[in-house]
């Protein structure tokens, strides 16, 4: 039978921590920090992981290359949110009768009593997080923007004090993990296929999404997208008070889009608020701003809060970010587009500038393949320019529609662009794939991206490749 992690029950026993990424890693500080003897487990070489361990000090053992029996050692274990339920590790801990553990419930177990808000979606999680965190932020409210947005919740455990507001993104793979979690408001942005390859169908993807809502009741929250027919369907299942958004005003829902503006009207109250969007681009962000402003309200937040929150918002880093015009060329990274329907999303966003675009697609795919990219790619898009992994199978699915040039890496496809751009297009980085055949994640391609771009923007394209780029254009042009 699953129990809650108590620090209490665990006190100066021995922890293992199974991967030692980023959020392994903040798991095995704290609970060193706590007290705790930590042994770390990891598939990479030994070698790799020295630096780590220097970090961790003295009292931090490990290992690497895989997951020894030594990790039956331990009292209990946290798991890292990558790893597949199926491991063979996690049988040998579950049949030793060892309790395994998220990096997240691990690190609630030390916070004291907060004020926890919970953001999932298959896209726009870490827009309508950081927008979320925006609008607390607004109403003076101490407020922590933690989780899968980029810094794990045990990395800030001790810094978060009693009446803050913690935000947190929470992907599948967490929800996944975390049995007893339960925030006081949460939303669940929308559902599409993602993530296969991990949860292997989407009935068990479907149900780690609604692991957000699974233990709330009515003093808790939930918002739900009214236009997602999955999302609707799980709301019927939910115990929590229930808010909806939508694009049009409908009897269901407490946001929506009117003459421009975002309106909210609570169930049961009169007052209508009229909210000026945040200016990003495209008509998703309109739903994650909707999302933001109902989990506000939800808290207690004042529409005078809300509109400050959505006046000063940016935008945020790789989500169809404008990083200005280089040689002509405007320049958008959007390496959060990890799937098919955020790069979908992009190129909606974009839709103006049809025909001058150039869009680099590619990396690790995730299934389901890039067919439903043709229409939009076809009416936006001047050139595909494909890198990583997935490249055969982009070339494939959009062959006859556009023009491909088949790059491998970013930097030749960056280099391409610059080749066949005219001044006025737009080269796009949306990659409808995960980065990890190429890169560390999706920030780690994105910064590489502007890198890349900067170059061009300081000095001339070098011309030691430019004759095998030329070659490669023109046997591109003769398929």
């Amino acid at each position: 039978m699953m129990t809650r992690f108590d620090p209490k029950a665990f006190k100066r026993k021995h922890a293992v921590v199974l991967g030692l990424g980023r959020s392994g890693e903040a798991a095995a500080k704290l609970l060193l920090k706590k007290g705790f003897r930590v042994f770390g487990s990891d598939s990479r070489p030994r070698k790799e992981l020295r630096r780590l361990a220097s970090r961790l000090g003295k009292r931090f053992a490990f290992e690497g290359g895989g997951h020894s029996d030594r990790i039956l050692r331990a009292a209990f274990a946290v798991k890292s949110p990558g790893m597949h339920p199926d491991s063979p590790a996690l049988a040998k801990l579950r049949a030793a009768g060892i309790p395994v553990f998220s990096e997240m419930e691990v690190a609630l177990a030390f916070l004291p009593e907060v004020e926890l808000v919970a953001v999932t979606g298959t896209n726009g999680k870490t827009t309508t997080a950081a927008l979320t965190a925006a609008v607390f932020q607004a109403a003076r409210r101490r407020t922590h923007l933690l989780g899968n947005v980029g810094t794990p919740l045990a990395a800030s455990a001790s810094r978060i004090r009693k009446g803050d507001t913690v935000v947190l993104e929470v992907s599948s793979y967490q929800l996944e993990d975390s049995v007893f979690f339960r925030p006081d408001s949460s939303v669940i942005l929308n559902i599409t296929s993602d993530h296969l390859e991990h949860h292997k169908t989407m009935q068990s993807y479907i149900a780690a999404k609604a692991r957000v809502f699974r233990l709330q009741d009515r003093s808790c929250c939930c918002v739900f997208n009214a236009a997602d027919p999955l999302v609707l369907h799980l709301a019927r299942s939910s115990r929590s008070r229930k808010l909806f958004f939508a694009r049009e005003p409908s009897t269901r829902a407490s946001a929506w889009i009117a003459g421009g503006k975002i309106r909210v009207r609570l169930p049961g109250e009169k007052k209508e608020s009229a909210l000026v969007p945040p200016a990003i681009p495209g008509v998703h962000n309109l739903e994650n701003a909707m999302a933001a402003a109902l989990l506000g309200f939800s808290r207690r937040v004042g529409s005078a809060a809300v509109a400050r929150a959505f006046r000063k918002f940016k935008g945020v880093e790789h989500r169809i970010e404008d990083c200005g015009t280089v040689r002509g060329l405007r320049i958008v990274n959007d390496s959060k587009g990890t799937n098919v329907d955020s790069t979908l999303a992009a190129l909606r966003a974009l839709e103006s500038e049809a025909g001058r675009l150039l869009l680099i697609l590619g990396g690790l795919p995730k299934g389901g393949g890039f067919a439903p990219l043709r229409p939009l790619v076809e009416k936006t898009a001047k050139a595909v320019l494909t890198i990583g992994s997935a490249a055969r199978s982009i070339e494939g699915d959009l062959q006859g529609s556009i023009h491909v040039f088949p790059c491998e890496t970013l930097e030749t496809a960056v280099e391409v662009a610059f080749k066949i751009g005219a001044k006025g297009d737009t080269l796009l980085l949306s990659p409808a794939c995960a980065s990890f055949d190429q890169f560390k994640d999706f920030e780690d391609r994105g910064r590489r991206f502007k890198e890349i771009v900067r170059k061009y923007a300081t000095c001339a394209s070098r011309t030691s490749k430019r004759g095998a780029v030329r070659g490669r254009i023109r046997a591109a042009r003769r398929r």
